[in-house]
């Protein structure tokens, strides 16, 4: 069974950082490709980022790209999310989610919409 657990979310200015980490107990993520997704009130979830698990290639969303980066930290069987120049739109739930490696991303990800491997998640607040 796969744990899924958010951390490193908070409230912080806009222009400012964060650093969320997506762990796991009992498996390697190391074994699963991984995404990041996102939930604001009233908003439908997006898929903001995702890493897969043979090359490490990674995707990002339009609304992150450049801002946001996914990696992989095997020595604490974790990924990370570096979120800089944070803003307000950034506000929502953000939850990290593991599936096996599909032909492709887009699949990979509809894949993990679709499955049981997710954490509860965590709040970012981007608010002056």
């Amino acid at each position: 069974q796969v744990q899924l657990v958010e951390s490193g979310g908070g409230l912080v200015q806009p222009g400012g950082s964060l650093r969320l980490s997506c762990s796991a107990s009992g498996v390697a993520l190391d074994y699963f490709a991984i995404g990041w997704f996102r939930q604001a009130p009233g908003k439908e979830r997006e898929a903001i980022s995702c890493i897969r698990q043979t090359d490490s290639t990674t995707y990002y969303a339009d609304s992150v790209q450049g801002r946001f980066t996914i990696s992989r930290d095997t020595f604490r069987n974790s990924v990370i999310l570096q979120m800089n120049s944070l803003k307000p739109e950034d506000t929502a739930v953000y939850y990290c989610a593991a599936a096996p490696e599909q032909s492709d991303m887009q699949a990979t990800l509809a894949l993990m919409e679709l499955g049981s491997y997710w954490g509860l998640g965590t709040q970012v607040t981007v608010s002056s």
